[in-house]
């Protein structure tokens, strides 16, 4: 039962930030020079989201953490913050207590720092990424601590984003742009390594039912996943985002190598655009 929760929780408290496992491989990838830089029309200050992950066992939801997304916004930044953790009543069990910090400039909506701090049963990770856009090259310390943390420097192609500003930068993407079947590409830089990922826009649904949540117009996407220890070779993951000017993610739902796991909106205020309920 842990391996599952720890399944779980790389699975679905890290999937709420939507994009630790979408990537595809550590091959090279060139953006186009247009996508290093975009217009925020999406978020502000004040933004306060919560999603509350769920585990599917033998037919039965577990409801075993939450994941709290809040925006700070200064002169020339955003400050993303993520906290993700089990509920008390797991604790004993298999204690997570998982923090993320993104700095975006907010002229391009690009990422100067982020750090990543990781605390899932026994395991630990320290990372901490400071970018140099301009220049093309990150600097990294990682490790299993802040202390033991060890100095890399990382060349990149001009556009790279970490794990939370990936997440802003989607949001910002101009649907209309797109159609049905088109994938909207961009680049991360995790665990030392760039990766490609890409985003299906997979279709529109009119009057989407969410349970506990709502119904809303919404837009599914459906980003690439890596198969391995979480996911099975074809899985797919599915998003469903509001459709209007929030873009904001209302239900994530995926199948792992054992089990699925959904993560839910649960509460919201701050949104830029008022959220409609039809």
């Amino acid at each position: 039962m842990k391996k599952l929760f720890i399944t779980f929780f790389i699975g679905c408290t890290i999937l709420v930030t939507a994009l630790l496992l979408i990537s595809a491989s550590p091959f090279s990838f060139k953006p186009n020079e247009s996508e290093c830089s975009i217009v925020n029309t999406a978020i502000k200050g004040g933004e306060r989201i919560v999603y509350k992950a769920y585990y599917n066992w033998k037919f039965v939801w577990i409801p075993a953490g939450e994941a709290e997304f809040n925006i700070k916004e200064n002169k020339e930044t955003f400050e993303i913050t993520v906290v993700g953790k089990t509920y008390k009543a797991y604790d004993s069990f298999f204690r997570v207590r998982d923090y993320f910090h993104s700095e975006i400039d907010k002229k391009t909506m690009y990422p100067r720092h982020f750090v990543r701090i990781v605390e899932e049963g026994n395991y630990r990770k320290f990372d901490s990424i400071v970018f140099n856009q301009d220049q093309k090259y990150a600097v990294s310390f990682n490790g299993k601590s802040r202390e033991t943390a060890i100095n890399k420097t990382i060349p990149f192609d001009k556009c790279s984003h970490d794990l939370l500003s990936v997440l802003y930068f989607l949001r910002n993407t101009n649907i209309k742009k797109h159609k049905v079947g088109d994938r909207i590409p961009t680049q991360i830089l995790f665990d030392e390594t760039k990766y490609p990922i890409s985003v299906k826009y997979d279709k529109k649904i009119d009057n989407f039912k969410i349970k506990e949540l709502g119904t809303y117009d919404v837009i599914r996407v459906i980003p690439d996943l890596v198969a391995g220890n979480v996911f099975k070779e074809g899985n797919l993951m599915h998003i469903y985002v509001s459709n209007d000017e929030n873009k904001l993610p209302l239900l994530i739902e995926s199948p792992l190598s054992v089990g699925s796991a959904k993560a839910v909106l649960k509460s919201y205020s701050g949104l830029r655009y008022e959220l409609i309920q039809k």
